[in-house]
């Protein structure tokens, strides 16, 4: 996933003194924070009981990959560009209602695996 993010930011996350200089940031930080700054994809995440949702800046748009199925959200049918990512162009709005609402959803079902 990392070689489709833009040039400057795949380049500088696989550059050993970039890697360098993420680790050092995330050591630094207070130790219950370190895990939801860990990379996965070559893309940051946020996590509560487990991933919620990747997030990568492109060209032409953000892209947004909830943990799961995009199409479980029909309102986002707009933004859908596969079954697990959301493209929200560059230069319009982003969605922060809708994306709010989806995270929480997201938090839901987390919260349900860990219960079970």
């Amino acid at each position: 996933m990392a070689r489709r993010l833009r040039p400057e930011l795949s380049e500088a996350l696989s550059e050993p003194a970039g890697k360098q200089a993420v680790d050092s940031y995330i050591a630094a930080a207070p130790r219950d924070a370190q895990p939801l700054l860990r990379i996965s994809y070559g893309m940051p995440h946020y996590e509560h009981k487990g991933r919620l949702v990747y997030f990568a800046a492109f060209k032409t748009h953000i892209g947004l990959y909830p943990a799961g199925y995009a199409d479980k959200y029909p309102e986002m049918k707009r933004y859908m560009a596969g079954a697990g990512t959301l493209r929200f162009p560059l230069g319009e709005p982003l969605p922060v209602a809708l994306i709010g609402k989806l995270v929480k959803a997201r938090v839901k079902e987390n919260e349900a695996k860990k219960t079970r």
